[in-house]
Protein backbone atom coordinates (compact mmCIF):
# COMPACT_ATOMS: atom_id res chain seq x y z
CA UNK A 1 0.00 0.00 0.00
CA UNK A 2 1.39 3.38 -1.02
CA UNK A 3 0.22 6.08 1.34
CA UNK A 4 -0.68 9.51 -0.03
CA UNK A 5 -0.67 12.44 2.36
CA UNK A 6 -3.04 15.34 1.66
CA UNK A 7 -2.74 18.67 3.47
CA UNK A 8 -6.10 20.48 3.55
CA UNK A 9 -5.25 24.16 3.75
CA UNK A 10 -6.61 27.67 3.55
CA UNK A 11 -5.34 30.66 5.50
CA UNK A 12 -8.92 31.91 5.83
CA UNK A 13 -11.13 30.36 8.47
CA UNK A 14 -14.72 29.27 7.93
CA UNK A 15 -14.25 28.05 4.36
CA UNK A 16 -15.31 24.43 4.93
CA UNK A 17 -11.81 23.06 5.46
CA UNK A 18 -12.61 20.70 8.35
CA UNK A 19 -15.98 19.79 6.82
CA UNK A 20 -14.18 18.81 3.62
CA UNK A 21 -11.53 16.84 5.51
CA UNK A 22 -14.05 14.80 7.50
CA UNK A 23 -16.44 14.14 4.64
CA UNK A 24 -13.90 13.38 1.93
CA UNK A 25 -12.19 11.04 4.38
CA UNK A 26 -15.48 9.28 5.11
CA UNK A 27 -16.36 9.01 1.41
CA UNK A 28 -12.92 7.58 0.67
CA UNK A 29 -13.60 4.84 3.21
CA UNK A 30 -16.97 4.15 1.60
CA UNK A 31 -15.05 3.70 -1.67
CA UNK A 32 -12.76 1.09 -0.16
CA UNK A 33 -9.84 3.18 1.10
CA UNK A 34 -8.28 3.07 4.54
CA UNK A 35 -7.96 6.64 5.86
CA UNK A 36 -6.34 8.40 8.79
CA UNK A 37 -7.22 11.99 9.64
CA UNK A 38 -4.65 13.92 11.68
CA UNK A 39 -6.19 16.97 13.33
CA UNK A 40 -3.43 19.60 13.04
CA UNK A 41 -5.62 22.48 14.24
CA UNK A 42 -5.43 23.45 17.94
CA UNK A 43 -9.18 24.16 17.80
CA UNK A 44 -9.73 20.43 17.34
CA UNK A 45 -12.82 20.71 15.18
CA UNK A 46 -12.09 17.55 13.20
CA UNK A 47 -11.71 15.72 16.52
CA UNK A 48 -15.09 16.81 17.88
CA UNK A 49 -16.68 16.58 14.42
CA UNK A 50 -16.00 12.84 14.46
CA UNK A 51 -17.35 12.41 17.97
CA UNK A 52 -13.99 12.04 19.72
CA UNK A 53 -13.65 13.43 23.25
CA UNK A 54 -10.66 15.73 23.77
CA UNK A 55 -10.43 15.08 27.52
CA UNK A 56 -10.83 12.13 29.87
CA UNK A 57 -11.97 12.24 33.49
CA UNK A 58 -9.86 10.79 36.30
CA UNK A 59 -9.60 10.95 40.07
CA UNK A 60 -6.65 13.10 41.14
CA UNK A 61 -4.42 12.63 44.20
CA UNK A 62 -6.85 14.76 46.22
CA UNK A 63 -9.61 12.26 45.50
CA UNK A 64 -11.48 14.71 43.29
CA UNK A 65 -12.61 14.44 39.69
CA UNK A 66 -10.25 16.08 37.23
CA UNK A 67 -9.72 16.05 33.48
CA UNK A 68 -6.69 15.67 31.24
CA UNK A 69 -6.30 15.78 27.45
CA UNK A 70 -6.40 12.49 25.57
CA UNK A 71 -3.22 11.56 23.76
CA UNK A 72 -3.10 13.77 20.69
CA UNK A 73 -0.84 15.04 17.93
CA UNK A 74 0.78 17.54 20.29
CA UNK A 75 1.94 14.64 22.44
CA UNK A 76 3.68 13.20 19.36
CA UNK A 77 5.27 16.41 18.08
CA UNK A 78 6.54 17.32 21.54
CA UNK A 79 8.14 13.88 21.93
CA UNK A 80 5.73 12.64 24.60
CA UNK A 81 4.65 9.48 22.78
CA UNK A 82 5.31 7.41 19.69
CA UNK A 83 2.83 7.78 16.84
CA UNK A 84 2.14 4.02 16.91
CA UNK A 85 0.85 4.22 20.50
CA UNK A 86 -2.43 2.27 20.46
CA UNK A 87 -4.12 4.88 22.65
CA UNK A 88 -3.28 7.68 20.19
CA UNK A 89 -4.97 6.61 16.96
CA UNK A 90 -8.70 6.56 17.62
CA UNK A 91 -11.40 4.63 15.73
CA UNK A 92 -14.53 6.40 14.53
CA UNK A 93 -18.03 5.18 13.75
CA UNK A 94 -16.82 4.21 10.27
CA UNK A 95 -14.58 1.16 10.19
CA UNK A 96 -11.52 2.13 8.17
CA UNK A 97 -11.65 5.80 9.19
CA UNK A 98 -9.36 6.69 12.11
CA UNK A 99 -8.17 9.94 13.63
CA UNK A 100 -5.29 11.30 15.68
CA UNK A 101 -6.96 13.98 17.83
CA UNK A 102 -5.82 17.53 18.54
CA UNK A 103 -6.08 19.74 21.59
CA UNK A 104 -5.50 23.37 22.53
CA UNK A 105 -2.03 22.30 23.74
CA UNK A 106 -0.98 22.18 20.10
CA UNK A 107 -0.97 25.98 20.00
CA UNK A 108 2.19 25.86 22.14
CA UNK A 109 4.15 23.69 19.73
CA UNK A 110 5.22 26.66 17.60
CA UNK A 111 7.40 28.07 20.38
CA UNK A 112 8.72 24.65 21.34
CA UNK A 113 9.71 23.88 17.74
CA UNK A 114 11.88 26.99 17.50
CA UNK A 115 14.69 25.07 19.18
CA UNK A 116 14.21 21.88 17.16
CA UNK A 117 16.75 20.96 14.45
CA UNK A 118 14.99 20.71 11.05
CA UNK A 119 11.86 22.09 12.68
CA UNK A 120 9.95 22.08 9.36
CA UNK A 121 10.33 18.28 9.15
CA UNK A 122 9.14 17.21 12.59
CA UNK A 123 5.77 15.93 11.31
CA UNK A 124 7.12 14.09 8.26
CA UNK A 125 9.55 12.19 10.48
CA UNK A 126 6.84 11.48 13.06
CA UNK A 127 4.40 9.93 10.58
CA UNK A 128 7.01 7.83 8.77
CA UNK A 129 6.00 4.64 10.66
CA UNK A 130 2.44 5.06 9.31
CA UNK A 131 3.47 4.92 5.67
CA UNK A 132 2.01 1.82 4.05
CA UNK A 133 -0.66 1.37 6.74
CA UNK A 134 -3.22 3.70 5.10
CA UNK A 135 -4.23 4.63 1.58
CA UNK A 136 -4.62 8.28 2.56
CA UNK A 137 -3.57 10.43 5.48
CA UNK A 138 -5.52 13.70 5.58
CA UNK A 139 -4.04 16.63 7.51
CA UNK A 140 -6.63 19.17 8.70
CA UNK A 141 -4.50 22.32 9.02
CA UNK A 142 -5.12 25.50 11.04
CA UNK A 143 -6.32 28.65 9.22
CA UNK A 144 -2.89 30.30 9.14
CA UNK A 145 0.50 29.95 7.47
CA UNK A 146 2.03 28.73 10.72
CA UNK A 147 4.85 26.31 11.44
CA UNK A 148 2.18 23.62 11.89
CA UNK A 149 0.91 24.30 8.37
CA UNK A 150 4.44 24.34 6.96
CA UNK A 151 5.13 20.97 8.63
CA UNK A 152 1.94 19.65 7.05
CA UNK A 153 2.96 20.76 3.56
CA UNK A 154 6.43 19.29 4.00
CA UNK A 155 4.78 15.96 4.88
CA UNK A 156 2.22 16.09 2.06
CA UNK A 157 2.18 14.63 -1.42
CA UNK A 158 -0.63 16.97 -2.49
CA UNK A 159 -2.70 19.88 -1.21
CA UNK A 160 -6.47 20.44 -1.21
CA UNK A 161 -7.58 24.06 -0.93
CA UNK A 162 -11.27 24.58 -0.05
CA UNK A 163 -12.38 28.04 -1.21
CA UNK A 164 -15.65 29.60 -0.12
CA UNK A 165 -17.72 31.40 -2.75
CA UNK A 166 -17.62 34.88 -1.26
CA UNK A 167 -16.21 38.32 -2.02
CA UNK A 168 -12.84 37.84 -0.32
CA UNK A 169 -12.30 34.31 -1.63
CA UNK A 170 -9.06 35.13 -3.46
CA UNK A 171 -7.53 37.04 -0.56
CA UNK A 172 -4.33 35.35 0.58
CA UNK A 173 -4.44 32.59 -2.02
CA UNK A 174 -1.55 34.05 -4.05
CA UNK A 175 0.59 33.98 -0.90
CA UNK A 176 -0.51 30.39 -0.21
CA UNK A 177 0.50 29.30 -3.71
CA UNK A 178 3.84 31.05 -3.31
CA UNK A 179 4.36 29.12 -0.07
CA UNK A 180 3.52 25.82 -1.79
CA UNK A 181 6.06 26.57 -4.54
CA UNK A 182 8.78 27.51 -2.03
CA UNK A 183 8.20 24.36 0.01
CA UNK A 184 8.25 22.22 -3.13
CA UNK A 185 11.52 23.83 -4.25
CA UNK A 186 13.44 23.73 -0.97
CA UNK A 187 11.80 21.22 1.38
CA UNK A 188 9.46 18.77 -0.34
CA UNK A 189 9.89 17.97 -4.05
CA UNK A 190 7.07 15.39 -3.72
CA UNK A 191 4.53 18.20 -3.29
CA UNK A 192 3.80 18.26 -7.00
CA UNK A 193 0.16 19.29 -7.19
CA UNK A 194 -2.78 20.99 -5.53
CA UNK A 195 -6.53 20.90 -6.06
CA UNK A 196 -9.07 23.68 -5.39
CA UNK A 197 -12.58 22.85 -4.16
CA UNK A 198 -15.39 25.42 -4.18
CA UNK A 199 -17.50 25.28 -1.02
CA UNK A 200 -20.71 26.90 0.25
CA UNK A 201 -21.82 27.46 -3.33
CA UNK A 202 -25.32 28.74 -4.09
CA UNK A 203 -25.91 28.53 -7.83
CA UNK A 204 -28.82 30.96 -7.66
CA UNK A 205 -26.64 33.74 -6.28
CA UNK A 206 -25.05 35.96 -8.91
CA UNK A 207 -22.12 36.75 -6.59
CA UNK A 208 -21.33 33.05 -6.19
CA UNK A 209 -21.41 32.59 -9.96
CA UNK A 210 -19.06 35.55 -10.45
CA UNK A 211 -16.65 34.34 -7.77
CA UNK A 212 -16.64 30.85 -9.30
CA UNK A 213 -15.82 32.32 -12.72
CA UNK A 214 -12.93 34.37 -11.29
CA UNK A 215 -11.52 31.37 -9.45
CA UNK A 216 -11.76 29.25 -12.60
CA UNK A 217 -9.86 31.90 -14.58
CA UNK A 218 -7.15 31.99 -11.94
CA UNK A 219 -6.73 28.27 -11.22
CA UNK A 220 -7.70 26.69 -14.54
CA UNK A 221 -7.72 22.88 -14.39
CA UNK A 222 -6.59 22.95 -10.75
CA UNK A 223 -10.20 23.83 -9.90
CA UNK A 224 -12.33 20.75 -9.31
CA UNK A 225 -15.57 20.48 -11.27
CA UNK A 226 -17.60 19.52 -8.19
CA UNK A 227 -18.98 22.36 -6.09
CA UNK A 228 -20.10 21.85 -2.51
CA UNK A 229 -23.46 23.57 -1.94
CA UNK A 230 -24.74 25.47 1.05
CA UNK A 231 -26.54 22.73 2.98
CA UNK A 232 -28.07 22.77 6.46
CA UNK A 233 -27.50 19.04 6.95
CA UNK A 234 -23.76 19.54 6.40
CA UNK A 235 -23.77 22.18 9.13
CA UNK A 236 -25.70 19.92 11.52
CA UNK A 237 -23.63 16.75 11.12
CA UNK A 238 -20.57 17.78 13.25
CA UNK A 239 -22.74 18.43 16.31
CA UNK A 240 -23.71 14.74 16.15
CA UNK A 241 -20.08 13.66 15.66
CA UNK A 242 -20.81 12.13 12.27
CA UNK A 243 -19.72 12.62 8.66
CA UNK A 244 -22.57 13.58 6.40
CA UNK A 245 -22.85 10.14 4.75
CA UNK A 246 -23.71 8.68 8.15
CA UNK A 247 -25.84 11.58 9.33
CA UNK A 248 -27.94 11.97 6.16
CA UNK A 249 -26.68 10.03 3.15
CA UNK A 250 -29.54 11.32 0.97
CA UNK A 251 -28.78 15.01 1.54
CA UNK A 252 -27.39 17.18 -1.23
CA UNK A 253 -24.30 17.68 0.91
CA UNK A 254 -23.64 13.93 1.06
CA UNK A 255 -24.15 13.62 -2.68
CA UNK A 256 -21.81 16.55 -3.37
CA UNK A 257 -19.01 15.19 -1.19
CA UNK A 258 -19.40 11.76 -2.77
CA UNK A 259 -18.90 13.34 -6.21
CA UNK A 260 -16.02 15.49 -4.94
CA UNK A 261 -14.27 12.41 -3.52
CA UNK A 262 -14.73 10.46 -6.74
CA UNK A 263 -13.26 13.38 -8.67
CA UNK A 264 -10.39 13.83 -6.22
CA UNK A 265 -9.45 10.14 -6.38
CA UNK A 266 -9.63 10.20 -10.18
CA UNK A 267 -7.29 13.22 -10.25
CA UNK A 268 -4.90 11.56 -7.82
CA UNK A 269 -4.86 8.32 -9.83
CA UNK A 270 -3.46 10.22 -12.83
CA UNK A 271 -0.40 11.22 -10.85
CA UNK A 272 2.73 9.08 -10.88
Amino acid sequence: MKTKVVAIINQKGGVGKTTSCINIGACMVKMGKKVLIIDMDPQGNATSGLGIKKHVEFINEMGKKDVRPVLNIYTVLSGGTDILNQELIRPTEMEGLEIIPSSIDLSAIEMEMNDYPNREKVLVKAIEPLMGKYDYILLDCPPSMSLITINSMVAATSVLIPVQCEFYAMEGLAQLLDSINIIRKFLNPKLTTYHVLLTMYGGRYKLHQQVAEEIEKYFGNRLMDTRIPVNVRLAEAPSFGKPIILYDKRSVGAQAYTRATEEFLARESKRK
